[in-house]
């Protein structure tokens, strides 16, 4: 499993680059996250995204360097952060859009409908297993 992530990470990258996104992989599901529901707090975000706190708030700090997102104090809660995709951060999701569909077209080359639904279910069971996991601790 590790081995096709990097691949897949290596290539979707690639794939940013031929379309000239300046944009990580993590970035896309900070966007993608911030379009389905924009206003979420850092925390909210990392956890999403599984990344900790700190790690968080260095990619968001690039992320409004580069005009993608900005951050605004809560008015209930001054430590709080909340984030919003500007005008620029909206139009570079929608741009991810074709490079999406190509990673997905490229990833289900010779997979019958059969054994993507198989390896569905194979991968819900393991993401299910680490959630039980992390419940117990």
């Amino acid at each position: 499993m590790g081995k096709t992530v990097k691949i897949v990470e290596y290539y979707l990258q690639e794939l940013f680059t031929e379309f000239g996104l300046d944009l990580s992989k993590e970035q896309m599901i900070v966007l993608k996250e911030l379009n389905v529901q924009d206003g979420l707090n850092q925390n909210e975000l990392a956890s999403l995204a599984f990344r900790d706190k700190s790690s968080m708030a260095r990619l968001l700090s690039k992320m409004e360097r580069k005009n993608y997102i900005r951050r605004e104090q809560s008015k209930e809660d001054k430590r709080i952060n909340l984030v919003y995709l500007t005008e620029k951060g909206r139009v570079v999701y929608k741009q991810t859009r074709p490079v999406l569909k190509k990673l997905i077209k490229t990833m289900e080359q010779n997979i019958t409908k059969s054994e993507k639904k198989q390896l569905i279910q194979i991968l819900k069971k393991v993401q299910f297993n680490f959630t039980q996991e992390k419940a117990s601790l």
